[in-house]
């Protein structure tokens, strides 16, 4: 990511030419004109060699183009754009090291299913195939191809809009997911006269063609909900990426099907609606006959429908992608095809059907939330005045705070933090959880929280572990940059997990996960001139977290817990005794 002038791709000293404007244009005016072109609103990034220019053309064209200090919690927000929007947020990185710390998110999209397009500056692909040690050498294409959904190089300006194109196709149609192309120094730098230049641009039609599913598979699901004594519904985030939440509504409340969300989709349905089934995930396992799975995968976060699963369980799933069907267990009915259409289809023929369910199964799973909540909330109340703070203590703060401000977005990673938040707060409105999905990755905190409110204009609450804060706190200053409408809430308990970690014998270095119990995380903030807070107190807390989001400004809130807050949670066998169906990322 160097600044210094590249040499010629011959290695000459002579300067390039450059264009004659207007009558001339770059190929990097052709790429901000094809991405206006496609309805691109915002563009994530890094700039540098060799997509400086790039990046003010781009603005030019009326994009916003939203700098970072790295090029993975930008590309976290591209991927978070995609998923609130539909539209594919799109990440440009420099070559090199730029684009392989892109390209972390371009992946960590992909496998979490969100639009996104990386577009990152190449070497000239000839000299990196002979090996000549060109500036900033590596072969970019071929190492993003396995990563991503599909992958385009631009070896000439010519190849820009149809790659633009082709890129914003792939990324959002069947199961969407990560795009790269690869746009090469020759490409970015060829001069073009600016009429033959606009010969080049178009804007594509029918971008995603929805599928219908076979109309069989329609009918065998519906006999096949019909017929269940125990139905239940499991919402997955791709339910909730698809925004069809009147069919989910209308199939759960006229049938009246306990669902259960995943933690992207929270809200999706109310966390705390009388149909709701979040308390009950072991019952629902252990005891439904038919699970209707929509938008959601039978992946580790499921116990790959093994394990306490019921073993005469049938299971129905809703899926844009054929691969995902039978993957870990025989789906009884599998409904291929667009979410919407499916959902539709089904509807269609549920209309005028009778339910076969049990009467006593949804009041049982009513009265096994009603008990559970209860101890939740004993468990809360118990931690109320636990001094210095837990986790328990500061969550039973902001709970009511973030449930009373419903259209504000939550963002959230961390490990005990992840957990014990989504835990304890419900949400009630669909898309307004981001969290570390699929992967469980750390690190995407700032990113999405940017994303997030460049995306949609809404305040966003960012509740991060002290650990996680650390991998992408330099980029709160691009909040504060933006004067966008965040608050970061930090909980510091001084470690990955807790602070209190013993270090091995023979050493006097801090043991692995800790970190510093005494950090002053507000200092970051105010570094950037933001509102901080630094908090002890549950009542200093309700204060800085109620004025951080009726203030709409960039605020950093450090939240001093103890050193002893917190516990392993990595789930590593003998680590971690509680079985994988529990967890619920």
């Amino acid at each position: 990511m160097s600044t210094t002038t590249t040499p010629s791709p011959q290695g000459s000293a002579k300067a390039p030419q450059a264009p004659h404007f207007p009558e001339q244009v770059t190929g990097m005016y052709i790429l901000a004109r094809a991405l206006k072109n496609v309805g691109i609103e915002n563009v994530y990034g890094l700039v540098g060699i060799p997509i400086t220019e790039a990046a003010y053309l781009i603005q030019g064209q009326g994009i916003r183009f939203v700098g970072f200090r790295h090029e993975q919690q930008a590309g976290m927000a591209a991927a978070t754009d995609g998923f609130l929007t539909k539209k594919p947020g799109v990440l440009m990185t420099v070559s090199s090291l730029g684009f392989l710390n892109g390209l972390t998110a371009t992946a960590n999209a992909t496998v979490n299913c969100y639009p996104m397009i990386q577009i990152s500056g190449a070497s000239d692909p000839t000299m990196v195939d002979m090996n000549m040690g060109t500036y900033e050498q590596l072969d970019q294409f071929n190492t993003a191809k396995p990563l991503v959904k599909a992958a385009f190089r631009c070896s000439k300006a010519e190849d820009i809009p149809s790659a633009v194109a082709r890129a914003y196709r792939a990324a959002v149609s069947g199961r969407p997911g990560g795009v790269y192309i690869d746009m090469t120094t020759p490409a970015l730098g060829q001069i073009m006269n600016r009429e033959d230049a606009e010969k080049l641009l178009y804007q594509p039609v029918d971008v995603y063609s929805p599928v219908a599913p076979n109309p069989a598979s329609v009918d065998r699901a519906v006999e096949i909900l019909k017929s269940a004594k125990r139905p239940a519904i499991v919402l997955g985030k791709g339910a909730a990426y698809a925004q069809v939440d009147d069919k989910i509504k209308t199939l759960i409340e006229k049938y009246n099907i306990p669902y259960f969300p995943m933690s992207m989709a929270k809200g999706l349905m109310p966390d705390a609606g009388p149909l709701s089934a979040l308390s009950c995930r072991s019952t629902i396992m252990e005891k439904s006959d038919v699970v209707m799975m929509i938008g959601a995968r039978l992946n580790w976060l499921l116990s790959f429908g093994k394990g306490k699963w019921n073993p005469a369980m049938k299971f129905i799933q809703l899926d844009v992608e054929p691969q995902e069907i039978d993957a870990n267990v025989p789906i009884a009915a599998p409904v291929v095809g667009d979410m919407g259409l499916a959902l539709e289809a089904i509807l269609a023929k549920m209309e005028g059907a009778t339910m076969s369910t049990d009467p006593t199964w949804v009041p049982a799973l009513q009265a096994e939330t009603k008990e559970k909540d209860a101890k939740f909330a004993t468990r809360l109340d118990s931690a109320k005045n636990m001094m210095p703070m837990h986790h328990w203590t500061a969550l039973g703060v902001i709970k009511p705070i973030i449930e009373s401000n419903p259209d504000v977005i939550l963002v959230n990673e961390g490990a005990n933090t992840l957990d014990d938040t989504r835990d304890a707060i419900n949400m009630s409105l669909p898309r307004h959880r981001v969290d570390c999905a699929t992967w469980a990755i750390m690190g995407m905190g700032m990113g999405s929280m940017v994303g997030a409110a460049v995306a949609t204009g809404k305040s966003v609450v960012a509740i991060e572990g002290d650990s996680a804060f650390g991998f992408s706190g330099m980029d709160f200053s691009t909040a504060c940059r933006f004067k966008l409408p965040v608050t970061v809430v930090i909980f510091n308990n001084g470690g990955i997990y807790n602070g209190i970690g013993v270090p091995m014998d023979k050493t006097s270095d801090p043991a692995p996960t800790t970190l510093d119990i005494n950090a002053r995380y507000d200092k970051v903030g105010e570094a950037f001139g933001a509102q901080t807070y630094y908090v002890q107190t549950p009542e200093e807390l309700s204060k800085a977290l109620t004025e951080s989001i009726a203030s709409k400004k960039p605020c950093l809130i450090d939240v001093q817990l103890a050193a002893d807050s917190g516990k392993e949670s990595g789930h590593i066998g003998y680590l971690n005794p509680a079985p994988l169906q529990d967890i619920t990322v």
